[in-house]
């Protein structure tokens, strides 16, 4: 028998894809940048599903490409053009095996769609706090591949945080059930964590136990104006002094990332009239009195304007007004996208370092690329900006594409002198990889490949992702 009838077997027939128009659209990623051949899409539907797919597959030494929604920002979940790989959908694998408001957690499937599982809490007067662009669509399974991070990570923390247990199958076929609720748990090393941000390339993981909280019953929620991210910096020091962990998100956007929003976004209205020079987004959440958390923040930026760190500002008078507000951050990837091809960067740094990166990282690309244009934005709160830089006007697709790589250098270049992070939330996927070794140091990538090794010696699990070099075979 042949591997497709024996998956076909496994999973059903029908739940394994062959031609071209069923396969189309698990192999093109979801920027459209990556396309890639797959000799099945299959898509299993229960853990033990999984292990029997893995383990025949590694037994006749054949790739495979673990996939949620399909969201992913660096290629992570497309296979290569070799048309040998297996793309694993986990869309079918979408319970929520168990909520237990008692304990605040909830077990779901990898394949949950996120918007799902916040709901679930919901229904159960509880809150989970991952909240992304691709809620409606990324699944539990790919938020934990790449350890998501999202809007709230300032008070909630990324996936990381917010998961007690896991169920993975391994490249071989066996199952690790480590679907704990424990918050203690001292017995060895933290397997766990070993999983979660490996983009699939050390397992397929199949389960989660998410950690729940008390669902927010008041909000408070402002747009600021101020003249650059030094007064952003001052003014998230000022907020956090007055409302401590209240603070669940300060995201920050320059004056040109708002213009481009004002551009494309129809039913986007800055409050404040003209875009300022920046403006930062709070917002604070808490189980108290909604007038007592609006109190709060009203004097913090009371505070902040005196000192002369705050422009102007708006307060949400109502639940319409700060979704109104949360529009303009959230038509930001849509305004770029509809703005044309952008090398796009998404960097961590030390919250203290925010300020000097994005002054210096402007100087270095405008004088190698001038008339380049920085729209930066992103979760200051937690340190994680998306760099992005637009061609200069009148310049082709093709000339910036060239331009590109040596910008993208540039930037890498100053997020490392100040130890950060190329990939603060999108993970590395194909789209990074080959930066790994100018921002990795070496023991840590041989230490990576160590574990790559160990876990996956043929190299088949989501093989050209993550790792450069020798740890693919």
């Amino acid at each position: 028998m042949d591997l497709i009838a024996r998956i076909a077997a496994i999973v059903g027939e029908k739940h394994v894809f062959v031609d071209a128009e069923a396969q189309a659209p698990f192999l093109t990623d979801w920027l459209g940048k990556y396309r890639g051949a797959a000799a099945a899409i299959v898509r299993p539907g229960s853990t033990e599903d999984v292990a029997a797919v893995l383990a025949l597959c590694a037994a006749r030494k054949i790739p495979i490409v673990p996939q949620g929604g399909n969201t992913s920002m660096s290629g992570g979940a497309t296979p290569d053009m070799s048309g040998r790989a297996v793309v694993l959908s986990l869309t079918r694998m979408n319970r929520v095996r168990a909520v237990d408001p008692v304990g605040n957690t909830m077990t779901v499937d990898a394949g949950v769609v996120l918007a799902k599982v916040q709901e679930a809490a919901k229904a159960a007067g509880r809150f989970f706090p991952l909240s992304l662009g691709a809620e409606g669509s990324c699944t539990i399974g790919g938020n934990l591949a790449a350890n998501a991070g999202g809007v709230a990570v300032l008070r909630y923390g990324t996936m990381r945080e917010l998961t007690l247990g896991l169920e993975v199958v391994l490249p071989d076929g066996r199952i690790w059930d480590g679907l704990t609720a424990l918050r203690k748990d001292n017995t060895g090393y933290a397997l766990r964590d070993l999983f979660i941000g490996s983009e699939g390339t050390l397992g397929v993981i199949t389960g989660a136990v998410l950690k729940l909280f008390p669902q927010p019953m008041a909000r408070a929620t402002a747009f600021v104006a101020v003249n650059d991210a030094s007064a952003a910096l001052a003014l998230l020091s000022s907020v956090r002094a007055r409302s401590g962990d209240r603070l669940t998100a300060f995201e920050f956007m320059t004056g040109d990332c708002l213009s481009l929003i004002l551009k494309h976004i129809s039913d986007a209205r800055l409050p404040l009239g003209a875009p300022p020079p920046a403006a930062v987004l709070i917002e604070l959440s808490d189980a108290d009195d909604e007038l007592e958390l609006t109190g709060r923040l009203e004097s913090a930026l009371v505070e902040a304007a005196e000192a002369d760190i705050v422009l102007d500002a708006a307060i949400a008078q109502d639940g319409a007004q700060s979704k109104a507000f949360w529009r303009i951050r959230e038509g930001v990837s849509q305004a770029l996208v509809r703005e044309g091809k952008a090398a796009k960067h998404d960097v961590s740094v030390p919250v203290a370092a925010i300020a000097d990166f994005v002054a210096a990282a402007d100087a270095a690309v405008t004088a190698a690329a001038p008339g380049v244009r920085p729209i930066v934005f992103g979760h200051l709160g937690d340190g994680n900006l998306h760099y992005n830089l637009l061609p200069p006007v009148g310049l082709g697709d093709t000339e910036f594409a060239a331009l590109a790589p040596g910008l993208t250098h540039i930037v890498h270049d100053e997020t490392r002198r100040r130890r950060g992070s190329i990939s603060a939330e999108h993970g590395i996927g194909q789209l990074r990889v080959s930066e790994m070794p100018r921002c990795k140091a070496p023991i840590e990538l041989e230490l990576m490949r160590s574990l790559k090794g160990l876990f996956d010696p043929d190299g088949l699990l989501n093989p050209g992702k993550l790792l450069p070099g020798p740890a693919e075979n």
